[in-house]
């Protein structure tokens, strides 16, 4: 394939928050210029404390001018407005608190909010509409799920789901498992609390080790206070945290409606069991419950039953994280570029600036000036 100069728009937290979705926007800008394309990141500044400060995000990147590249891949909300001839989309999620998450974060009766989120559901539609983009991709089936929930017109756009491997490239052989290890951004729709209230109903001797920050960390501080076999780490580096990985016995990973989830297929790379909800989103469809781990109700007695059996049988841990490493051997960034851009009919930019000749005529003499001549 031709090199491509392409763009990947992405959006750009106000206070610079990083997790999952930052490394997949490096990972993705990073195995594109690999594999021979020019490919840069632009960032969009995206204020979602206010709902006026979502709309100017949405105008934001509807006018960004990127004309000059060949082809231009949206990622998260609301950059699929880029208005380009070669629009890839490569969907992290619209904003949940729109679409899935509307009732519970929101008064769901309240008649402004609900027109909050019509406009909201518009935008989505214009910016995603087929007619505007050459192909559809997801990171997750969730993502597509929650939009076909409240409106008809998503069905009838041809989402291929495209799973993305981790930045980290490297993961070590796993080692004896000592503990059970939750690493992820600390949010309530991460549901730490559930495996901090398991804790309480295991009955083996094991440690709980979490690492990672975010708004809920305080509180999930003060929930697990009275145990002394739950530790907090705070955020580890890349080393760290592959190195955590080695030494756990399962990694317990039960956010509610997750897109994708890096966690579930770092902890497989490392060949750990992972556990899951049913209705933690593509988790539960990556994990195969009995094979590589465990697909359970989001309740605590149930979450500690699991980990007791997996502390108490090493063997069938070791079994069921081998089977999570061989499930996922097809996902690679080579493979991620290839779906992308292989079939993809690239229109040239039509916009040329071409030199234009001038003739002037005047009946009147230049030399001497006189009158309108001058």
């Amino acid at each position: 394939m031709e090199c491509l100069k392409i763009a990947v728009v992405t959006p750009k937290a106000l206070h610079g928050e990083k997790g999952g979705a930052e490394n997949f926007y490096a990972g993705l800008v990073s195995a594109l210029n690999r594999a021979g394309h020019i490919a840069h990141q632009i960032d969009v500044l995206i204020d979602e404390s206010t709902f006026e400060g979502i709309l100017e995000a949405y105008c934001r990147c509807f006018d960004l001018d990127l004309d000059d590249y060949d082809v231009v891949i949206s990622t998260k909300s609301p950059t699929y407005m880029v208005r380009h001839r070669n629009h890839i989309s490569y969907l992290v999620h619209t904003m949940r608190a729109f679409y899935d998450m509307f009732e519970s974060e929101f008064d769901a009766q309240n008649k402004e909010l609900q027109k909050k989120r019509r406009i909201i559901h518009a935008f989505d539609k214009y910016g995603l509409d087929p007619i505007r983009v050459k192909k559809h991709f997801a990171i997750g089936k969730p993502v597509c799920e929650r939009l076909t929930a409240v409106d008809p017109f998503w069905k009838d756009i041809p989402f291929e789901i495209l799973y993305p491997p981790p930045i980290i490239e490297r993961f070590p052989p796993p080692k004896k498992g000592e503990f059970i290890f939750l690493p992820s951004r600390i949010h309530k729709w991460k549901r730490q609390d559930l495996v901090i209230k398991a804790m309480e109903h295991v009955t083996t001797e094991v440690r709980l080790v979490i690492c990672g920050t975010g708004e809920y960390e305080g509180a999930s501080h003060s929930l697990a206070r009275s145990d002394d076999r739950i530790e907090f780490l705070g955020p580890v580096d890349d080393d760290t945290l592959v190195d955590l990985y080695s030494r756990s016995i399962v990694v317990p990973f039960v956010p509610i409606g997750e897109d994708y989830g890096y966690i579930t297929i770092e902890a497989f790379l490392s060949r750990k069991p992972v556990i899951t909800c049913f209705d933690s989103g593509e988790p539960a469809n990556i994990v195969r419950d009995g094979f590589s781990g465990f697909v359970v109700a989001p309740d605590p007695r149930i979450i500690a039953d699991r980990i007791d059996y997996l502390v108490r049988n090493p063997e069938e841990a070791a079994r069921m994280g081998e089977n999570g490493y061989q499930s996922i051997q097809g996902i690679s960034w080579d493979s991620v570029v290839e779906r992308l851009l292989g079939d993809i009919e690239v229109t040239p930019n039509r916009r040329v600036v071409s030199p234009i000749n001038v003739l002037v005529l005047d009946m009147q003499p230049i030399e001497p000036a006189t009158g309108g001549g001058g």
